[in-house]
């Protein structure tokens, strides 16, 4: 197995660029690209972020994110010659004030598909049509190149045109489509909470006593995840599923609700709590696939509604891959979630 090195940024890279445009009446800009610095550009990253986030992230969450993972990453090449193992190159591009412009980040995890890497590249929006996002683009393509990568993915807002069009001028195209839909509380039906299945036995993670209950829990993410259309690479160990779906921000056992069959554990709903909005998103709906036809998705679904507004929580957020055509179902059709701009994945072969 092949260890690929971490290349630095050539020398003129890391430089000044030479490029001047217009930046207000008669201010002339020019900007730096250099690499993140932590935790001091945590504050401005999430607010760059913010511009292409549903919903706004601090630099508490990305400071937390950031202690998941380790600092020193090791890419790898499988017997196949494929991109494995897990790193990041992230990068910002300043001003002279060392306000942050735009914000870049490669990376892998573990359980992405082999030869892949991850990219996000968000620009704010009064910096865009500067060349500012062809720099940051152009130094993560040739880390990407250089650490071997044959695949790049790249998620991009459906309604942003102009970063649409930016995606395809540099080799992407479409491969998926994830919708986004909302679910406001105040004008919901309460009489649809009559269809839930008084019979099937639905407790949250807190009620539970099993003393492996994470890790039964965990087995029913692994099998009812790969069902999913978009899903590609491996699941999640153990320990690193923990860290990404019980210890995510807004996370509670409270708010995991579990299906059972006695002692079987048949399906599950998770729900974040979303604090700075009073809301919350649901995060996944998994059912056994022995048990699926029989409105067991239906009533976790319904189930995370109501406990959200017994909460008192004003609005609940979810996200469906275009081909998901049961789920978008529940919840476009039966539960009335309305529509608003989701996100394109688009990839490039290298």
């Amino acid at each position: 197995m092949t260890i690929v090195k971490w290349r630095p940024l050539k020398e003129a890279q890391k430089g000044i660029i030479e490029e001047f445009n217009e930046y207000g009446e008669g201010y002339l800009m020019k900007y730096t690209v250099r690499t993140i610095q932590i935790p001091g550009d945590y504050e401005q990253v999430a607010r760059i972020m913010n511009h292409v986030l549903s919903e706004e992230i601090n630099a508490e969450i990305l400071a937390d994110e950031d202690a998941k993972i380790p600092s020193k990453g090791v890419l790898k090449r499988n017997e196949n010659g494929l991109l494995t193992g897990f790193d990041r190159f992230r990068l910002v591009a300043v001003d002279e004030q060392e306000h942050i412009l735009g914000y870049g980040i490669s990376w892998r995890a573990p359980w992405t598909a082999d030869g892949e890497l991850n990219h996000t590249l968000v620009v704010g929006p009064q910096y865009r049509n500067q060349g500012i996002g062809n720099e940051l683009y152009k130094n993560l393509e040739e880390w990407a190149v250089a650490n071997g990568a044959n695949k790049l993915n790249y998620e991009v807002r459906d309604n942003e045109l102009s970063s649409i069009e930016f995606a395809k001028k540099n080799g992407y195209t479409i491969e998926r489509h994830s919708f986004e839909s909302i679910l406001d509380l105040s004008s919901f039906d309460r009489s649809l909470l009559e269809q839930i299945n008084k019979q099937l036995l639905i407790l949250p993670l807190s009620e539970i006593t099993d003393t492996d209950k994470e890790e039964r829990l965990y087995e029913l993410y692994r099998e009812t995840s790969i069902d999913i259309p978009g899903f590609n690479g491996d699941f999640f160990e153990f320990n690193e599923w923990r860290k990404w779906t019980l210890e995510l921000p807004g996370s509670s056992p409270e708010y995991v609700l579990v299906a059972m069959d006695q002692s079987q554990y048949i399906g599950v709903a998770h729900i974040l709590y979303q604090a700075s909005t009073q809301s919350m998103y649901h995060e996944y709906t998994g059912v056994n696939k022995a048990y699926r036809g029989q409105g067991i998705g239906l009533t976790l679904k319904l189930k995370s509604i109501e406990l959200a507004m017994k909460l008192n929580i004003k609005y609940m957020r979810t996200n469906n891959d275009s081909f998901n055509t049961p789920m978008l179902k529940i919840n476009r059709d039966q539960l009335k979630f309305k529509a608003v701009p989701g996100n394109y994945k688009m990839v490039k072969n290298l």
